[in-house]
């Protein structure tokens, strides 16, 4: 059992992140990548990333220390979710990056690495190599890009719709609504928060000791448990998996737009957020080229993406009103 006590300065000073961190997002995604009918909402987005990630492909290669650092069972170092990320991806990543040696090289020394084609990596990694760091960089980078940056849109909406399930809890009956409907293993009892074997199976104590907790929302967290930092000392921070009301609100909104312009055109308007190539366009939804040309041709009549000549590609970018209107089916 996991007991977390709060004081009165605690929850004076404990509140919801206003969003996903994509950090986190990052990490937990890469554990469901690898995680066998854990949430059925994660299909279609799991599907699309397999392929992406090819086995065969160049991408996987350059994934692999990412999917190496964040094993789907297990420990998994705390480094990699620093606190800066809720100012965003790149605030994150330039922390997981000025890690301090010594703590790079205990959290890691504690990860069991699944995929020895990486050790030697992960040990240049653990003595802070520069090499290596640039490496990880690189790698989460281009994880980020193909896994979580194309479904970013998806991911804040969902996070949005179950944060303002919480606001309400939170206004109709204080924290102790809060922290009590959080998740079905969780129980607030005057000053502490219990979160039942469901989620831990041995017995530890967080001591928030004045500082609060930051409760962070999360699309990719799994859903049987609740989770925390493995080190007390750091920054107290607790994860919960978004409710299945907030998820079937945004698969109910994109359905809608679905039917209004057809699934594979919907796909590719929401690919035009990353002002991508056709070629790269088509490759994202998995459909031929001239498909995409035509999709694309069409979004564009409408008003909806645009269009601009670069050397021998054409890149394409979503319009305001192309966004209003994604933005509407969330």
């Amino acid at each position: 059992m996991l007991r977390i006590h709060f004081t009165g300065a605690d929850l004076a000073h404990t509140r919801i992140a206003v969003g996903p961190d994509p950090m986190w997002e990052l990490s937990l995604s890469a554990h469901q990548l690898r995680l066998r009918g854990s949430n059925p909402f994660l299909d279609g987005w799991k599907r699309q990333v397999v392929h992406r990630l090819h086995p065969s492909g160049p991408l996987r290669a350059r994934v692999a220390l990412t999917l190496a650092v964040t094993p789907p069972r297990g420990y998994f170092p705390d480094f990699l979710t620093p606190f800066e990320s809720i100012e965003g991806f790149h605030a994150g990543l330039e922390a997981v990056l000025s890690t301090p040696s010594a703590r790079l090289n205990h959290e890691l020394s504690m990860l069991d690495v699944g995929d020895r084609s990486q050790t030697p990596v992960i040990d240049d990694l653990r003595r802070s190599q520069p090499t290596a760091i640039a490496a990880l960089g690189a790698s989460m980078r281009d994880y980020h890009e193909t896994a979580i940056a194309p479904s970013w849109d998806t991911i804040t909406a969902a996070v949005e719709a179950d944060r303002s399930r919480r606001v309400r809890d939170l206004a109709d009956g204080g924290w102790a609504k809060l922290l009590n409907n959080l998740h079905p293993s969780a129980s607030f009892k005057g000053d502490t928060l219990e979160v039942g074997r469901w989620g831990y199976e041995t017995d530890r104590d967080l001591h928030l000791a004045g500082r609060g907790l930051l409760i962070i929302p999360s699309y990719f967290k799994e859903q049987r448990q609740l989770m925390v930092l493995a080190d007390g000392d750091l920054p107290p921070v607790l994860l919960y998996p978004i409710d299945l009301s907030a998820r079937l609100a945004v698969q109910a909104g994109h359905d809608s737009l679905v039917a209004l312009i057809g699934r594979t055109r919907a796909d590719v308007l929401e690919a035009t957020l990353l002002s991508e190539t056709t070629s790269a366009i088509a490759q994202r939804v998995q459909i031929s080229l001239p498909a995409a040309s035509k999709h694309l041709s069409v979004l564009r009549s409408a008003g909806l993406v645009n269009s601009t000549r670069e050397q021998n590609a054409v890149r394409h970018s979503i319009t305001p009103l192309g966004e209003k209107l994604l933005a509407g089916s969330d």
